[in-house]
Parts: structure tokens; C-alpha cells; sequence
């Protein structure tokens, strides 16, 4: 490559050289929904310009590629296959290249004899896309945004919105994708970071027409009740300070839409847990998870007259100090 024919990857996106690798994918996904060719039809200018955006975020996204190309700017390529004969790459430090019209007018001034060889090279040119859901010009999902798999691949992802219905028992959703309707079936299960595999319902590469596959990533809203910690499903029961101290049976809902009895057992601390075996969230693997209900004591706030006074007499002939291994406490 010519050094006139050098394109500053920075420049082509916008960002500076100490662009972080979240600026530097900003910038891509902004200019890739700004010159797309779904969204700039019949223009050459804007698809060229599409091509230019992938080639330096392919670059620039790859930490390996960044580093060979802050360092040899238009010959990183040749660079990262070393030297002829020798196979090894080298490190340059701050050399500048920019001198030298191609790569092997220095490996000639280098060595100071011509090349005895060249290698063959071959080159691939891929595509990413990513589209937010506000400007989405497959214009079907209304729910969630394509994003891209990575350089060399038409692939795609998206994410999905379940509710803990939904996701628990599982659902068949209708997606509009690229004006085409799909049925998706979301397995039982299901949870934030689940990911599903939808064949040939990709992207589409704008030169090869070929479309790769859709991966639906699984995001669950939050539930009133219920939160998953792992393969556990959480909930908190509050208990009152009477019950904590004398222990009870409480019912706690489970996701089946059922009531499971449980037995707290005296002298109970806020914040323990009982276990409910085989009662919480739907696994991959078949079978059921446990169902932890977290204890949260709660202290009443508005006592009747005959409640304060019975308290008032626990407060004066209690021996029990939670705060006495305090007393030892030093730094």
C-alpha cells in the first residue's frame, strides 16, 4: 500500500488515538446506522463510505490489530507476518514507516538487498451492523435492536424483553424481522443472558446477499416479588419481632401461583433464609431449582396502646443486649 493511499482509521471514525474501546464502538455504530445500505439504497457514495467504517472498526476493535497498526501504520498488515524467510514479527518501537512509499522498500533498506521472496496474501471483507431501536432500518422490532457478532460475520444479535411469566414457563413470540414475521419459541427457563439461536434470520451482507444467523439475548424484567440469584429464586417474607422470637409457619408463594408452608424456627435472625427445595426457578438441565425465602424481620410502626405498654414491659425485663460485643471493639 501506497503511503497516499494510507487511511487514518481515526479519522475515518471520529475518534482520537486514546479513544477507549467503548468511544471507539460508539463512533462505529453511529456512522454504521448513518451509511447502511438499507437506509442509503442506490447510493454508492454512502455504501463505500459503509465499507471504509467496517474496514476501520475491524481494525481498531481488535486489540492486537490496534497495537500492530499504532505501530506501523499502513504496513501493519505486512508487519504481522514478519520478516521474508524468517516468519517472526519484530518490535519497531517508535520507527517511522511513513518514509518509505511500501513495505518492502524497508525490508530492502533493512537488509540491504531485495526481498528473495513475497508471500501471498488474501484479504476478506466483512461486515458489522448495529442498529439501536430508535433508529432501526429493518423497521420490525420494536422491542429490541440488531447488534453486531463481530468482524467477518453476518450474524447477529438482539435482545428480547420476558417477563418472569414468560421466561418461567416459557413463550412463543412473534418478531418482525426485516418485514418478515417469525415465530420464536422461548424455552422454560429462560434467564437474563440466555441466548437463542434463530437460523438464517441474520443480517444480510450487502454484497453477498447471504444472511447469517439471529442469536436472541434474553433480558428479564423485574418482578415485584421474585428475583433470581444464580439458579436460586429469591423472595423476602417479613416476620414481626414476636414471631421471630417465638418462631411460626408462614406461606410463601412459589412461581407455580401456589402457597408453600414453612416453619421459621425460633430466635430467627433478619436476613437468614429458608429453603424450599425443588420449588424455584425452571433448569436448563431439567428439574427445578430452590426457592430461597429470605426472613426480613419488621418492626411495626404504629402500636396500639395495649402493644406499646406489653412492649414497655419486654424492654424492662429483657436481659438479652445485641450490642454487648461491642464494648470490646478496637482499631
Amino acid at each position: 500500500m501506497a503511503a497516499a493511499d494510507f487511511k487514518d482509521y481515526y479519522a475515518v471514525l471520529g475518534v482520537s488515538k486514546t479513544a477507549s474501546q467503548d468511544e471507539i464502538k460508539k463512533a462505529f455504530r453511529k456512522l454504521a446506522r448513518k451509511y447502511h445500505p438499507d437506509v442509503n439504497q442506490g447510493n454508492q457514495q454512502a455504501e463505500a463510505k459503509f465499507k471504509e467504517v467496517n474496514e476501520a472498526y475491524e481494525v481498531l476493535s481488535d486489540p492486537d490489530k490496534r497495537k500492530k497498526y499504532d505501530q506501523f501504520g499502513q504496513y501493519w498488515k505486512q508487519a504481522g507476518q514478519g520478516f521474508p524467510g524468517g516468519g517472526v514479527g519484530v518490535d519497531m518501537g517508535g520507527f517511522d514507516f511513513s518514509q518509505y512509499a511500501n513495505f518492502d522498500d524497508f525490508i530492502n533498506e533493512l537488509l540491504g538487498r531485495f526481498a528473495s521472496g513475497t508471500r501471498g496474501t488474501t484479504s476478506r471483507q466483512s461486515y458489522s451492523y448495529h442498529t439501536s431501536t430508535g433508529a432501526n432500518p429493518y423497521g420490525g422490532f420494536s422491542d429490541f435492536g440488531f447488534q453486531d457478532m463481530g468482524a467477518g460475520t453476518q450474524d447477529s444479535e438482539a435482545t428480547i424483553s420476558l417477563s418472569f411469566g414468560e421466561a418461567f414457563r416459557g413463550v412463543e413470540k412473534k418478531l418482525n424481522v426485516g418485514g418478515e414475521i417469525i415465530n420464536v419459541r422461548i424455552p422454560a427457563g429462560a434467564k437474563t443472558g440466555s441466548r437463542l439461536r434463530v437460523r438464517g434470520k441474520g443480517m444480510v451482507n450487502p454484497i453477498t446477499k447471504q444472511r447469517g444467523d439471529l442469536y436472541l439475548r434474553v433480558e428479564l424484567q423485574p418482578h415485584s416479588f421474585f428475583h433470581l440469584e444464580g439458579d436460586n429464586l429469591v423472595c423476602e417474607i417479613p416476620i414481626t419481632p414476636d414471631e421471630a422470637v417465638l418462631g411460626t409457619t408462614v406461606e410463601v408463594p412459589t412461581p407455580d401461583g401456589t402457597t408453600a408452608k414453612v416453619n421459621v424456627p425460633a430466635g430467627i435472625r433478619s436476613g437468614q433464609s429458608l429453603r424450599l427445595r425443588g420449588k424455584g426457578w425452571v433448569l436448563g438441565r431439567g428439574g427445578r431449582g430452590d426457592l430461597l425465602a429470605k426472613i426480613a424481620i419488621a418492626t411495626p410502626k404504629d402500636l396500639s396502646p395495649q402493644e406499646r405498654e406489653y412492649y414497655e414491659k419486654i424492654s424492662a425485663i429483657r436481659s438479652y443486649n445485641p450490642r454487648a460485643h461491642l464494648h470490646n471493639v478496637r482499631i
